[in-house]
């Protein structure tokens, strides 16, 4: 048994062999052309013109950001700030406890109000490095 190197593949042996023959046609070959899924949600070219985040579910929240996180408009403070779950319940500026149970992905929520009470709540206390991470996120819901 003879063990033949790739460059011996071009040998008589290998071009008679009717197997081996150069008959195929590609013409036949066709290549199906798709078109590109729909991206789930897009940042618009308009700066002024973002989603509205007085009713936006958290799925869509978390997409938007990511984006934003992609292309450089925000930190990766702010994005895993806004890409953390809600809380269950939280606390509002007067001191009440909202019940934030019933928000799902798929639920619409008010995360504008939400982050600038939470912002609120934040400056009261005096926690400067929760105060600067919401004051991007603010910021950035406003933009």
């Amino acid at each position: 048994m003879e063990i033949f190197s790739v460059r011996s593949s071009q040998s008589l042996l290998f071009k008679n062999n009717p197997n081996n023959a150069k008959s195929s046609k590609t013409s036949d070959i066709q290549i199906e052309t798709r078109a590109p899924a729909p991206a789930s949600f897009q940042i618009e070219d308009d700066v002024g013109e973002g989603p509205d985040f007085t009713a936006v579910s958290p799925g869509e929240l978390r997409n938007y950001a990511r984006q934003s996180f992609d292309s450089g408009l925000i930190d990766q403070n702010t994005y895993a700030a806004i890409s953390e779950p809600l809380p269950m319940h939280a606390i509002d500026p007067l001191g009440n406890i909202v019940d934030l149970s019933s928000v799902t992905d798929g639920t619409s929520f008010n995360f504008l109000d939400y982050y600038k009470n939470q912002l609120q709540i934040a400056m009261s206390i005096g926690d400067s490095d929760e105060v600067q991470t919401l004051k991007s996120i603010v910021n950035f819901l406003n933009a």
